[in-house]
């Protein structure tokens, strides 16, 4: 039996909100397999667990950072060891020069530099805390509109990409949204939701579904309805939107606008 330690665990208790005892005995089952086990518990649940919220482990915060003539922004996530230094005021300073310095790098994941290593150093030495430049990403888009939102504590925010006839008052409601929004919104249209997701829900929507004893072509039709339906509920676009669920967000941003993408990064997230 493989051995599973206490903190992985704790990180599958922080993301399904069960019990460590359950959460232990799934990864027991699974071999140590976190994926594997978050599913082993779903199927064991019959799904109930889809209707929980987000539990991300660990202290930090996110920011982002628009470039003055919005042609790009970033989003940056730095981890801390306490809540109480991702709140202190020299944290918060910290990171938003970090991202600022990220503004500087070519579009796409971005590697620390040694600059933004340098700053995270200096306040080692003031916290005594292990901090770390967990993730960075730039986005860039001439003639943009870029919403973002983050949360009153600092650990989730969101950066969305727009056209600019999408305004900054809509994007932002947007960004809102797609914060509180559950089922969690993967991609902005259906045809944005990775094929990974898709088959890891199929692959485990036959297997409950086998529970009931029918035929298997039967299954399949009904594992195709469920999927095509799940699609549609992770698709922004196609979500009712939390402030006024009698329309979807793509009547909130209008015929002649679109979305192009947007990041909900929440602090402890493995991917």
């Amino acid at each position: 039996m493989a051995e599973i330690s206490a903190k992985e665990v704790m990180a599958l208790r922080q993301k399904t909100g069960l019990s460590m005892m359950e959460c232990k005995k799934a990864l027991q089952e699974t071999g140590g397999d976190a994926a594997a086990a978050e599913d082993f518990l779903r199927k064991k649940l019959k799904g109930k667990m889809e209707t929980r919220t987000d539990r991300a482990a660990g202290e930090g915060r996110v920011v982002i950072a628009v470039a003055s003539d919005k042609s790009a922004a970033v989003i940056v996530e730095i981890r801390a060891e306490t809540d109480f230094t991702a709140k202190n005021e020299n944290f918060g300073a910290t990171a938003e020069k970090i991202a600022q310095l990220a503004l500087k790098q070519p579009a796409g994941v971005v590697t620390p530099t040694d600059e933004m290593k340098n700053l995270l150093e200096d306040l080692k030495i003031t916290t005594g805390e292990n901090l770390s430049i967990a993730r960075v990403e730039k986005l860039e888009g001439s003639g943009a509109t870029w919403g973002n939102y983050i949360h009153h504590d600092g650990k989730t925010a969101v950066l969305l990409h727009a056209d600019a006839s999408v305004s900054e008052a809509v994007a932002r409601d947007v960004c809102m949204h797609i914060t509180a929004a559950m089922p969690r919104p993967v991609g902005v249209t259906a045809k944005d939701i990775p094929s990974d997701v898709v088959e890891r829900e199929r692959k485990l929507a036959l297997e409950m579904a086998r529970d009931s004893g029918k035929p298997e072509e039967i299954l399949v039709k009904m594992v195709d309805g469920k999927i095509n339906k799940l699609i549609s509920d992770l698709a922004l676009v196609e979500q009712p939107f939390v402030k006024e669920p009698e329309k979807k967000i793509r009547d909130i941003v209008g015929g002649d606008g679109k979305i192009h993408a947007f990041r909900r990064w929440q602090i402890g997230e493995t991917g």
